[in-house]
């Protein structure tokens, strides 16, 4: 069945719901948003179900407590009913939305943050979410998809603590923050190796320098945080010192300055 207009801001084109074991505890409900612009789930606080959001596509960005954070590839950003957030999709993308009344164990005393999303769950989650789907097999791959889940730790070094994983560790830490003026060699410090080795695992990883992948990381979230936000606010919480220099950073990126951009994804109907 297809569900439109609950309290999303920047309405999809089309929202899908899967419903299986409804009315009891361990029952899950999934919402799929597919999006031709940005979306955003408005300022809210749900009493009654936990959230977790999740998407294949792209980054989503959280505000909750005043601060603002943005979910790195293979995470997704999970809410305990009662914790008031709004999640926003800054690009064309699709957006899951699972609806729980219990808390997945791995998440206890968890309020909300940073959750990372196995490669088992991301299957299993995007399966579950077809027209059709036998009931007693998604009520099992609900179990899997729950204990698949783990809070992202703050602590960079013990992201990697298995010596692997540096240039990814530190991506997602910066993906929570991208203002953050961590330098390299820093990073590299945190980590006990050498900042040639970490400039190389990032391009080994990403295909491009430390500073390429955190400019296009900061611009990314920035097409997140236009929708709602001036462009002096914007530069600022991106990690750029002066307004000029973020407005001709992402003109060289997207072919347009961010007040056009701006303007163009308000005007445009959805």
């Amino acid at each position: 069945m297809s569900i439109r207009g609950q309290d999303v801001g920047g309405d999809p084109i089309a929202c899908d719901a899967f419903g299986y074991g409804l009315g009891r505890p361990a029952g899950i409900l999934v919402l799929l948003y597919r999006a031709d612009g940005p979306m955003g789930f408005g300022a809210v606080r749900h009493d009654l179900l936990h959230q977790l959001y999740w998407s294949p596509d792209g980054m989503l960005s959280a505000v909750y407590g005043g601060r603002s954070c943005f979910t790195a590839p293979g995470e997704a950003f999970w809410a305990e009913r009662g914790v008031s957030h709004e999640v926003r999709a800054p690009d064309r993308q699709t957006v899951y939305r699972l609806c729980l009344r219990e808390v997945p164990d791995p998440l206890a005393g968890f309020r909300r943050g940073h959750v990372a999303v196995g490669a088992r769950a991301t299957r299993l989650v995007q399966e579950i979410a077809t027209p059709g789907y036998d009931e007693r097999l998604a009520l099992e791959a609900r179990g899997r998809i729950l204990s698949d889940l783990a809070p992202i730790t703050p602590d960079v070094a013990a992201q990697c603590a298995d010596g692997k994983g540096f240039a990814r560790a530190v991506a997602r830490a910066m993906s929570h923050n991208p203002a953050d003026p961590t330098r390299l060699d820093e990073w590299a410090e945190q980590l006990h190796i050498s900042a040639k080795t970490l400039q190389r695992d990032f391009v080994r990883e990403f295909g491009m320098s430390f500073s390429r992948h955190r400019t296009t990381l900061r611009l990314r979230a920035a097409r997140a945080l236009l929708v709602v936000e001036p462009v002096s606010v914007v530069a600022h919480r991106v990690g750029y010192s002066s307004v000029s220099a973020f407005v001709v950073a992402f003109a060289k990126e997207y072919g347009s300055p961010p007040g056009q951009y701006s303007r163009a994804r308000l005007a445009s109907p959805v």
